[in-house]
């Protein structure tokens, strides 16, 4: 099935210019954001929200306010209570307090500094039976007991729409109320809101159907069969059809639906039965460096901290040259054919056999990043980093012995005796490092000990393809089954340290309705893989007119068998360790330069495009927006780089066997300060020129596909 193209995404340039002229009156208005995951981390809403704090709160100041449940913990390590600045929001947390319901307020200490209202459900709990009679009777919603989320949600929803009811009678008509609710833990609140007429204008936003959820976590044939689907009895089966029910009555009360990107659009017409109205694309808060080096710096920092830890992981093994080794790595929950670890494996294995038929000299190490149930860190896998830093002593200590007699030799204007340089004492001490170094075992796949070590995905199918890290092997695997930590034993770095020191993140994902890991990847520099079935990938596909060229490499897993997607993935992977250093470093550049199409600061538009129309259509007498006219340009085109795109079949070289080195014969035509700068001006061309006027010459690269 074909996918549409949604007027929200089809054109920054047509739309954005519009939204600037017509801004809202925001000294005039309240906005509320409502999510379970407002100071609460458990998975990738809150750093949508976290990360989209900023701008909001730059945008609309002390009128902004963010909402969710009250967490002792959270509530002390991450928010500073204080009182509101506003004396109705006092009166109407008040009324909830008096009430024997308690309530809390603060600034949430991140970027922005924003309000947050926590609503502590423990102390309302009593209430439950109540509310699930009031929720029964508005819209023959039944909640069972045992579902405590659910039961959660409910307790949380009815003291947000008790507190908007109490909160919109104290204003009157003025300031007008906006609020936003994230996934279906917050419909409940939007529910009893539209259910009892508060007048507010609301915005529902689902960030990943639950249904496609749990049928893609199924291994169902999702998005080939989405007409076809029985929702009601496959919710039923999935004894989830309550929780479908509250967010499916959560789209069709909100004023405005929107969904996070064009494929999951799609997916929400088919199981929600409601067009999204605005796509809003997740962003990021992008912090760009003065110079271009300052991020490759970090990236050779990076690089470094990685290979030592490689070097004591294949001690005994290392025998493979780490200045032409290569860094892949894919993470984030371990959902092993949602997040496409199955087709990542098997596309290993025949890149492993390519490597090797063609002798190349480049070795691949890939880490996977997926936490699963663990009882420690692998013995051998310590034992690894101990022989290492064992390795590095002895070598410091015989380098000073023999730096001392070399510095006396030449002040006594002599040359020493290389043979006498070293003692007896000196060469045992190396060898018996060296022998320390022998292992009889293969250097261990996993550094932690499993505790489903046989029946664990990401293992059993190392065992099928068969790539235990022998020294024949020129693709090596590691699987860290936990989150990175600056101060693990083992390797100490957090994420972000180790994308950059990467050299490609792969995350070939079936079901990712936004996908925040190849997102981080563009930012810091690192090329990436993607699928069309990513909302990631359908963004930079519609956006970017070479992907490649920029380091996205977007897999078809949306019009192509598994078996033709792995091939590509493959082909995409062996093309990236064909290039040289010097391709790599231009590549990376490039990539670092579509981080500006991720910033919030473009990106947060769409949730200006998305609140304009909530209003409008809350309050028409108030808020008038004309419908959207047809569009002046179908849609921006990011063009491809003009010099030659760092990809092999481009370059000099013949064959696929060539040195990581610079070649002095590479005379691809590239200037980095010309190239950086017909960049920027394409990037923030659909951002602030709009459609260029008849008889108005383009800039460099502005498309008007």
């Amino acid at each position: 099935m074909p996918l549409s193209r949604s007027l929200s995404m089809t054109s920054l340039s047509g739309l954005l210019p519009a939204w600037e002229e017509d801004e809202l009156p925001v000294e005039d208005l309240l906005l509320f954001e409502v999510a379970w995951e407002v100071t609460n981390k458990v998975g990738g809403i809150y750093t949508v929200i976290q990360t989209k704090a900023k701008i909001t709160v730059d945008e609309w100041g002390d009128n902004y306010y963010m909402m969710g449940p009250y967490f002792e913990h959270n509530f002390k390590t991450q928010v500073e209570g204080c009182e509101p600045p506003n004396p109705a929001i006092r009166k109407a947390m008040d009324a909830l307090i008096h009430n024997g319901c308690q309530v809390h307020f603060g600034r949430w200490l991140i970027e922005g500094s924003p309000y947050v209202i926590l609503f502590d459900i423990g102390s309302a709990a009593w209430n439950l039976d109540r509310w699930k009679g009031d929720l029964w009777q508005t819209c023959n919603i039944g909640l069972p007991f045992h579902d405590r989320e659910a039961n959660d949600s409910l307790i949380l929803g009815s003291l947000i729409a008790w507190f908007f009811k109490e909160l919109t009678d104290q204003l009157g008509d003025k300031p007008n109320v906006v609020s936003h609710f994230h996934e279906w833990q917050a419909g409940p609140g939007l529910i009893l809101c539209r259910s009892r007429k508060i007048p507010m204008a609301t915005v529902f936003t689902t960030h990943a159907t639950l249904l496609g959820r749990y049928l893609c976590a199924g291994n169902a044939d999702f998005y080939n069969n989405l007409d076809k689907f029985n929702i009601d009895k496959e919710a039923g089966e999935r004894q989830i059809y309550h929780r479908y029910c509250l967010e499916r009555a959560a789209v069709h009360c909100a004023h405005v639906f929107t969904t996070v990107s064009q494929i999951t659009a799609v997916e929400a017409n088919h199981m929600l039965h409601r067009m999204p109205d605005v796509v809003t694309p997740n962003g990021l808060n992008v912090k760009k460096f003065s110079a271009m080096h300052e991020f490759q710096n970090l990236h050779s920092t990076s690089k470094i901290r990685i290979q030592e830890f490689v070097r004591g992981h294949f001690y005994g093994h290392l025998d493979f040259n780490l200045e032409k080794t290569l860094f892949f790595f894919i993470a984030g929950r371990y959902e092993f054919s949602n997040k496409g670890a199955d087709i990542f494996l098997e596309s290993l294995s025949r890149l492993n056999y390519l490597l090797r038929v063609h002798r190349n000299d480049v070795t691949v190490v890939v880490f996977f990043i997926m936490p699963a149930k663990t009882n420690n860190f692998n013995v051998e896998s310590l034992k690894g980093q101990a022989v290492r830093k064992q390795l590095w002593d002895t070598a410091h200590t015989v380098k000073e012995k023999f730096g001392k007699k070399l510095y006396d030799a030449l002040l006594k204007g002599q040359i020493p005796d290389m043979n006498n340089i070293l003692d007896r004492d000196d060469f045992t001490i190396m060898k018996r490092a060296i022998f320390a170094t022998q292992r009889q075992s293969l250097p261990p796949v996993t550094t932690h000990n499993m505790l489903d070590d046989s029946t664990d995905p990401i293992l059993s199918n190392v065992r099928r393809i068969g790539l235990f890290n022998s020294r024949n092997d020129r693709v090596k695997i590691i699987f860290h089954p936990e989150f990175l930590s600056s101060t693990s034993p083992l390797l100490p770095m957090d994420y972000e340290e180790f994308v950059r020191g990467c050299n490609l993140g792969v995350f070939p994902s079936y079901y990712e309705p936004w996908g925040y890991t190849p997102g981080e990847c563009t930012v810091m520099g690192i090329p990436s893989v993607t699928t069309n079935l990513s909302g990631f990938g359908c963004f930079m596909e519609e956006h970017v007119s070479d992907p490649a060229a920029y380091g996205i490499y977007i897999v078809d897993r949306r019009f192509r068998s598994a078996e033709e997607s792995c091939n590509q993935l493959t082909q995409f992977m062996f093309s990236f360790c064909q290039q040289s250093r010097r391709q790599r470093i231009i590549q990376r550049n490039r990539t670092e330069r579509l981080s500006d199409l991720l910033d919030w600061r473009y990106l947060g538009r769409f949730y200006i495009h998305a609140r304009h129309l909530a209003l409008n259509r809350a309050f028409p007498d108030k808020f008038k927006m004309d419908p959207i006219a047809p569009l002046k340009t179908e849609g921006f085109r990011y063009p491809r780089p003009y010099s030659v795109p760092p990809s092999p079949s481009a370059s000099v070289h013949s064959t696929p066997h060539h040195s990581d080195v610079e070649d002095d014969d590479d005379d691809e035509p590239y200037d980095e300060d010309e190239e950086a700068e017909r960049d920027r001006l394409n990037i923030k061309s659909p951002f602030v020129l709009g459609a260029v006027p008849e008889g108005k010459k383009k800039l460099p690269g502005e498309s008007g596909n």
